[in-house]
């Protein structure tokens, strides 16, 4: 499944396993999931290739704006992942992801309880084949699929992209 926004490659789906769908996901520049929680699912996140933004906790305040800026009661921020780095995120767990480079980023990505996210992945690839979806057609969509988002999914998230080497505060520790 492909489009300009994202491409995801099913790798294990309900069928094969009552644990949980597998899938591979390429991130282009510039693409922002948005922050979201799960009231069920869990996610395992495991970037494979390039460099990914990440939000994986409960912020102060779940404001308004760029999610990237969010801070937690006890100073957690949001890292830069990179090659290797393993993300798990609970149901309830605030979480994003975007990609701030010039360059593609890939991971590998596990969903629990299937088949939630090979439902979602379809319909979500089907808004986006055609370029920039119609925010309330992703809202609609994530609230049939256990997503409550908080701030909206962009596909050309062009501001933070940055060119190069790493930026000073993006380690991939907290900041």
């Amino acid at each position: 499944m492909r489009t300009p926004g994202q491409q995801v490659t099913v790798k294990v789906t309900g069928e094969q396993s009552r644990v949980a769908s597998s899938f591979e996901v390429v991130v282009p520049p510039g693409f922002d999931v948005g922050a979201h929680v799960h009231a069920r699912s869990e996610e395992l996140f495991y970037v494979l290739d390039g460099e990914l933004d990440v939000l994986a906790f409960e912020p102060r305040v779940r404001a308004a704006g760029d999610w990237r800026d969010w801070e937690s009661s006890s100073g957690l921020r949001t890292v830069r992942a990179r090659p290797g780095t393993v993300i798990v995120v609970p149901p309830g767990c605030p979480h994003a992801f975007a990609n701030s480079t010039s360059v593609p980023a890939r991971m590998f990505f596990q969903s629990s309880p299937p088949p939630d996210h090979e439902r979602y992945f379809d319909e979500l690839l089907d808004l986006l084949g055609d370029g920039v979806p119609d925010p309330a057609a992703v809202a609609a969509l994530r609230a049939r699929h256990d997503t409550e988002q908080l701030t909206p999914l962009r596909l050309n998230a062009t501001a933070g992209i940055r060119r190069g080497p790493g930026r000073p505060g993006t380690s991939g520790e907290p900041r």
